[in-house]
């Protein structure tokens, strides 16, 4: 009900006069499924967005990685393929070390922290996109990150030699330091790669392994929240610069909205699809101490090569990150 309430006053807060602003008609790429949690929210921005300016902006919505794939999306924001759109940032590590902060193991393990973490960095994050021509709107978190295996895994050395799905930096180095053999796999080819034996484990949130039904072809998951990755919507920046003033603040006020509502769905669908893992037939359960202390050691290595690529930049996020 708050929710509805919140899109209500973004609306009559936002409203725009009809027949002075030219129409704009948006595309919005996204690497997720339309059931998705992240896509379903895209979607509610999108109508949030055409509401409070009265139909000048329409922007609509390609899930699936339907438009372009989810390593493609970026590019084609910078490049004015597309107005808008959305990508997990830290798959771009390789390009600015900050990018991949959301992704740092055992640094964000919660919701709070994610939230905290996400205010930190995002007075740099907003500064490094627009230098890249981009424009950042809001962020969204997926749940804590947990172990898929066809096997039960009660130490490092059961990974050794397991095909991995990696999605960024941080995943494909864990998989190294586990002795896992990492294969970059987007999301929309998530279940032809586990169906063809490309990959038979992954680190993801219960939400990815739902949507894909992934109960089809692993039996466990193992929850060790190591990272909260964030979904990153943003848009071209002369797009957004050639946008009345009107319509820049009603699409803020939109993102406002998605933000907190997006965190919302999140939190709501973490017990939802871990349960739904449960109902397929999947071993839903907690890694054992000894394991996750061992991913814990792993992680501070990680940490340190992090920290170390990113710099006094990427230190002073951190920094602030861990104050009280």
């Amino acid at each position: 009900m708050r929710l509805q309430i919140g899109l209500a006053a973004v609306v009559a807060l936002s409203v725009t006069a009809t027949g002075v602003i030219a129409s704009e008609e948006w595309d919005m790429p996204m690497a997720y499924s339309d059931s998705n949690f992240h896509t379903q929210n895209g979607k509610t921005f999108a109508q949030c967005v055409s509401t409070a300016t009265g139909g000048d902006i329409k922007i609509t919505v390609h899930g699936g990685g339907s438009l372009f794939k989810g390593g493609e999306i970026k590019r084609a924001v910078q490049t004015g393929q597309v107005q808008i759109g959305e990508r997990l940032l830290s798959s771009h590590q390789n390009e600015k070390p900050i990018y991949g902060i959301d992704s740092v193991p055992f640094l964000a393990t919660s919701f709070e922290a994610s939230e905290k973490l996400s205010k930190a960095v995002r007075p740099t994050i907003v500064e490094t996109l627009a230098e890249e021509g981009l424009h950042y709107l809001y962020s969204v978190p997926w749940p804590p990150q947990g172990f898929y295996f066809n096997k039960e895994v009660n130490s490092v050395s059961d990974m050794k030699g397991i095909k991995f799905r990696s999605y960024n930096s941080a995943t494909a180095r864990l998989a190294e330091l586990t002795g896992m053999v990492p294969t970059q796999i987007e999301a929309a080819e998530i279940s032809q790669a586990f169906a063809t034996g490309v990959v038979e484990s992954m680190i993801s949130s219960g939400a990815t392994g739902y949507d894909r039904k992934l109960w089809e072809h692993v039996s466990n998951f193992y929850a060790v929240d190591g990272w909260l990755p964030r979904n990153t919507i943003m848009v071209n920046m002369e797009a957004w610069e050639d946008l009345e003033d009107e319509q820049r603040n009603a699409i803020t006020a939109c993102s406002e909205m998605a933000a907190q509502l997006g965190l919302y769905r999140s939190i709501q669908y973490t017990d939802f699809t871990l349960k739904g893992l449960a109902d397929g037939g999947m071993d839903v359960g907690v890694a054992n101490d000894d394991l996750v202390g061992e991913l814990k050691e792993i992680g501070a290595k990680m940490t340190e090569e992090w920290l170390e690529a990113a710099g006094e930049e990427g230190k002073a996020v951190v920094d602030a990150f861990l104050e009280d």
